[in-house]
């Protein structure tokens, strides 16, 4: 009764803040517009035709040689990537928190969990394909071998495995931290190896953080653009078939059935990660650790484990080197010495360089202050406002986690192009930089609002209760009180917005104009074409960029952000 007297009053004092209420019509507004139309449109699309009501459109993609066979594809590919990178991941994170490691290794790690971060997404294809390809420097001028080719399912499983499992890793690692030590202290006292430990009280614990771990891999996999369009050659998966139908054959219905069928996947994953198994995986594994864990010296386990995994975290980093190192070389395939320059040259005098870092720049730091301060918003709405509604903002917010990035861009056209139901309205905006921010918006928005949302509930209640008892509005305690005791994931949303979207292509490619010139475009062009070297130079300089954005964050967080003044406290 108390419960429902107190959620009642707070729901008045809500609707009696003019602020808030506008804030919270304008984020429903932004969600439904720019969410959920452009995926009502894609299923309306196709089932509705000019007679009305009907599947024709389905079963006629479903009549294609070429799309049933996508599927099945992109199915096999999610799931070989998903259990080799949850397997891979789960052994990184093990050596991590079970063995002593030296420095070495340590730094190693650090740096494999970064790289995907402030990488374009395909630059291991690009160095798979110089290293193994026909014309690799490994495969061809180490080893002779002329009759190979990386293209197709195991280059993507392989491609997509290196750039996924530290996603892995960094989940399971909070995982297995979090195990009491004397579950598996106990079992080893009463005799049990270290394998039995690990099979019969550790792994069972992890299950279903492992399920979650696989479950957001597949759902990367499946959705990835970037990797297949450049190394699955003719091994066609629903992402790229779902390009080639709207870009090639011009046929957008049967384009947005295909989104439809792509869609339904990862939501249907979605769904099972996110209420399912994130929450069996915290229920199963719940406060801290009541002591420290006593490291794991045995050499037998230590040494092998150590070794595996810093020679694929050697291998990968290796992978990623290759890209600077392919943009100098004079002409890929045929001559790699000596040394030169010239790629970097064209880039900005023949390929209009400047062009395309500009564009792409300022749209990506357009969006990055209002990605930061909707995530922000939306967390605090969230975490510490009641109102009816409060669930919708949240699950459409995150809706946007299982949206592929090429369904999210076949809608846009749809919704767009001839305005919102084809009433004209909004059309303005199709063909337009504006559009392409959106897009960045709603692509990093389910980040930042994860960030937020778990910065926002350490933060106790009687703090901004404080400042409304003294006269201050919602905006006043949102600004004064609460953003900077959430300045560290306000900052960590500003540079991650930055950086997925200036390394974003699977949905702005179907949106871009020539009036824009993007750098993962490009990239994307000059990699299809064969021109590595080029590509190189662009991904380059492109990874510089992101690198520098990060550490500027890192240094702008350790000198400004909270934790350093209350660890000095």
């Amino acid at each position: 009764m108390a419960t429902a007297q107190g959620a009642s009053l707070e729901r008045k004092k809500l609707m009696a803040d003019p602020i808030m209420v506008t804030t919270i019509v304008l984020l429903i507004t932004f969600l439904t517009l720019f969410i959920l139309y452009p995926l009502a449109v894609l299923l309306v699309d196709s089932v509705v035709g000019d007679s009305g009501l009907s599947f024709g459109v389905f079963k006629r993609i479903f009549q294609m040689p070429n799309f049933t066979k996508a599927i099945s594809n992109t199915l096999k590919v999610g799931f070989v990537v998903g259990i080799f990178s949850t397997a891979i991941g789960l052994l990184f994170a093990y050596v991590e928190v079970y063995l002593r490691m030296n420095k070495f290794v340590g730094g190693l790690f650090k740096v494999v969990s970064m790289l995907p971060v402030v990488s374009p997404p395909f630059v291991l294809s690009l160095s798979m394909i110089m290293l193994f390809g026909k014309a690799g420097i490994i495969t061809r001028y180490i080893f002779g071998i002329y009759d190979n080719s990386v293209y197709g399912f195991w280059g993507i499983a392989i491609v997509q495995t290196l750039t996924f499992f530290p996603v892995c890793y960094m989940m399971l690692k909070g995982l297995l931290k979090n195990i009491d030590p004397s579950l598996e202290e106990a079992a080893r006292d009463m005799g049990a190896t270290r394998f039995k430990v690990f099979s019969s009280v550790t792994l069972p614990l992890l299950l279903p953080g492992l399920g979650n771990a696989f479950l957001v891999t597949f759902i990367e996999s499946i959705a990835d653009f970037a990797n297949p369009m450049i190394i699955g050659g003719s091994y066609d998966t629903l992402a790229t078939t779902i390009y080639l139908q709207i870009t090639g054959n011009y046929d957008k219905a049967g384009a947005s059935a295909m989104a439809v069928v792509l869609l339904s996947i990862t939501l249907l994953m979605f769904v099972v990660q996110k209420f399912y198994l994130e929450a069996k995986a915290t229920a199963t594994l719940t406060g801290k650790a009541s002591r420290g864990r006593m490291l794991i010296e045995d050499k037998s386990v230590k040494i092998p484990l150590t070794i595996f995994c810093s020679a694929v975290a050697l291998f990968v980093i290796i992978m990623y080197i290759c890209v600077p190192i392919g943009a100098f070389f004079p002409t890929w395939g045929y001559k790699f010495f000596p040394l030169t320059g010239k790629w970097f040259q064209q880039v900005f005098t023949k390929y209009n360089g400047f062009k395309a870092f500009k564009d792409s720049f300022i749209l990506s730091l357009i969006a990055s202050p209002i990605t930061a301060l909707f995530s922000m918003i939306i967390s605090y709405l969230v975490v510490k406002r009641k109102f009816r509604g409060k669930g919708f903002i949240e699950a459409v917010s995150m809706l946007a986690m299982a949206v592929p990035g090429t369904v999210l861009g076949v809608g846009y056209i749809r919704g767009f192009a001839n305005g919102v139901f084809r009433t004209g309205f909004l059309q303005g905006i199709y063909g337009t930089g504006l559009i392409l921010v959106i897009v960045f918006i709603v692509r990093s928005l389910p980040t930042g609002t994860r960030s937020g949302i778990s910065a926002l509930r350490q933060i106790d209640k009687s703090i901004e209760e404080s400042a409304y008892d003294m006269g201050a509005d919602s905006l006043k305690v949102f600004t004064s009180v609460t953003l900077p005791l959430i300045k560290d994931s306000f900052l960590s949303g500003l540079v991650t917005t930055f950086v997925r979207s200036i390394t974003a292509i699977s949905a702005i490619i179907l949106l871009v104009t020539p009036q824009f010139l993007l750098i993962m475009v490009q990239i994307n062009e000059f990699a299809e074409k064969g021109a590595f070297s080029l590509a190189c130079a662009f991904a380059t300089i492109l990874i510089v960029i992101t690198y520098s954005a990060v550490l500027l964050m890192n240094i702008v967080t350790k000198h400004l952000g909270t934790s350093k003044k209350i660890k000095e406290d």
